[in-house]
């Protein structure tokens, strides 16, 4: 992880969400404000397949094994490995399959992350979610902790959905269509009160 600050918009985002009273307040609680910036898109991409389903330790593991065997994470590289090999690493056919999609996405330029600075928050998870084994919530999380784009309102994630019920309905769960809803009274600075959100309910800072 290279950065371990916040984005230089986190002021101006807490300066505004703080008039609401209940992000007031968890911004005050917890001044460890940090997204990091995790690097290369494709290996941080490459990770999050790698620890679909499956626990941090276990994902760590696969991932040294996986990255010895290939020596190089890169995309040029993981196309030339075949199937069985990956699989060796101790990743499911169904993971070196995703992994294979993946880097040919970004070695045919489909996914081109010069791009992604001039693309809109959408048109970039419209891009990621093109490749086997990426859905919505892996995109928006790497909006969030590696792109550290500061809109990002992820509706499917339960940490969200656990801290919006607990702080504002009540402790009822909302419905995507209410979770949605409620994320409006914080654009557009989304991502920031989802960080507080999140921090809210885990002991630790929140990384992905």
């Amino acid at each position: 992880m290279k950065t371990l600050a916040a984005p230089g918009y986190w002021q101006q985002a807490c300066a505004a969400l703080s008039a609401d009273p209940v992000m007031a307040a968890l911004i005050a609680r917890y001044p460890d404000a940090v997204l990091g910036d995790r690097g290369d898109p494709f290996q941080n991409l490459a990770r999050a397949i790698v620890g679909q389903q499956i626990s941090v330790k276990a994902a760590d593991s696969v991932w040294a094994r996986f990255a010895g065997f290939a020596q190089t994470v890169s995309p040029e590289r993981i196309v030339t490995l075949e199937l069985d090999a990956l699989a060796a690493c101790g990743l499911s056919r169904r993971k070196a399959e995703y992994l294979r999609d993946l880097a040919g996405h970004f070695a045919d330029g489909r996914i081109a992350p010069a791009r992604w600075k001039k693309m809109e928050d959408e048109a970039v998870i419209a891009e990621l979610v093109g490749v086997r084994g990426i859905g919505r919530w892996t995109a928006e999380m790497f909006l969030i902790f590696s792109l550290r784009r500061p809109d990002v309102w992820p509706v499917d994630d339960i940490g969200l959905q656990k801290a919006v019920a607990l702080y504002y309905l009540g402790g009822e769960r909302p419905t995507p269509k209410v979770l949605r809803q409620h994320g409006e009274r914080h654009a557009p600075w989304r991502t920031v009160a989802t960080w507080y959100l999140w921090r809210s309910l885990d002991p630790a800072v929140v990384q992905y």
